[in-house]
């Protein structure tokens, strides 16, 4: 068995990781070599201080890089053991990752690594085709298996009082002129290796829109193409809200991500009840739930589309130096 990591190991592993989403699509991560593990990494010069301010955010995305990072080494033949937060006085430092028993992929994981490539923000209207009950049992499964929980907000009363909620935080972010310029500053109408580009951001909001949308710059709908009436609406949640908690619920958000795309199905996050603390304290409450809700998804059948630009790989790495 192989006690460390190549630096080919990491750099084949780290350009599946980079496919992981983030907010505004800044790619808040880094990843190195240290005593022949693999590390991931916050990148502070990348995070959001009006959108983010308590760095919630950042951990989901690395959480979802490091998901992609254990698929990619897993498909290799080379699985790790992974420990969250290893170092208290580092707290910059993700996960830490080293060498596993070799082993040969299961199927799921095949299935799922074959599948980042494919996975993309849709924030375009859906097609009114139901999920299948067999397809949203899954996507709850992929929740689970990632330790949080899934819940699916079935029915027009169900997904109107989570509308509310969303379009009251959505209220109170765009409120906040800081907000909106570091939005602005992430939109791209220019080909560029992050930030969002205009053509994905969707089409702009109209009044009579269930669901509210960031606004990326996004084209004028066609007439008749309203968003779906009846979406299937998903809160993810993690069994507490610490640092810890919000990268393991980072790892389960892209599981379900995968698995969705997996299954055929698009989907589109909103983030914006989860940044403002009291509408996120009233989705809470509303859902019955123990835990903190950490994501909310939006799913089902689209067009397909394309995913967001990323960073070269070598801008992410840290490299061991040699003499």
């Amino acid at each position: 068995m192989d006690i460390a990591y190549t630096v080919e190991q990491l750099r084949d592993a780290v350009t599946d990781a980079v496919r992981a989403p983030s907010l505004h699509n800044t790619q808040p991560w880094r990843f190195r070599l240290r005593d022949g593990g693999i590390e991931v990494l916050v990148d502070a010069s990348r995070r959001l201080p009006a959108t983010d301010p308590s760095g919630w955010g950042v951990r989901i995305a690395c959480g979802a890089a490091l998901f992609n990072l254990r698929l990619a080494l897993a498909v290799a033949g080379t699985p790790a053991r992974v420990r969250l937060r290893p170092y208290p006085a580092e707290p910059d430092v993700v996960a830490r990752l080293v060498p596993d028993l070799p082993r040969r992929p299961t199927p799921t994981e095949q299935s799922l690594h074959a599948a980042i490539p494919r996975r993309f923000s849709n924030r375009a209207p859906f097609w009114p085709d139901p999920v299948p009950a067999d397809v949203r049992w899954r996507l709850a499964e992929a929740a689970r298996a990632e330790l949080c929980w899934l819940e699916l907000l079935i029915g027009v009363s169900a997904v109107n009082a989570f509308a509310e909620i969303a379009r009251s935080a959505h209220r109170v972010l765009e409120r906040d002129p800081a907000y909106r310029a570091e939005r602005t500053d992430w939109v791209r109408t220019e080909p560029a290796p992050d930030g969002v580009p205009a053509a994905a951001g969707g089409p702009q909001s109209e009044p009579q829109d269930l669901l509210p949308s960031r606004g990326f710059g996004g084209l004028d709908r066609a007439p008749g193409r309203d968003f779906e009436p009846e979406p299937l609406v998903a809160v993810l949640g993690s069994a507490g809200n610490t640092a810890v908690d919000q990268v393991v619920a980072g790892q389960a958000l892209q599981r379900v991500l995968l698995t969705a795309t997996d299954s055929g199905l698009s989907a589109s996050m909103l983030s914006q009840p989860i940044e403002v603390p009291g509408a996120r304290e009233q989705l809470r409450l509303s859902l019955g739930r123990f835990g903190t809700p950490q994501m909310v998804l939006r799913i089902g059948y689209g067009q397909p589309g394309s995913p967001t630009p990323r960073r070269d790989v070598d801008e992410v790495l840290e490299l061991p130096v040699h003499p």
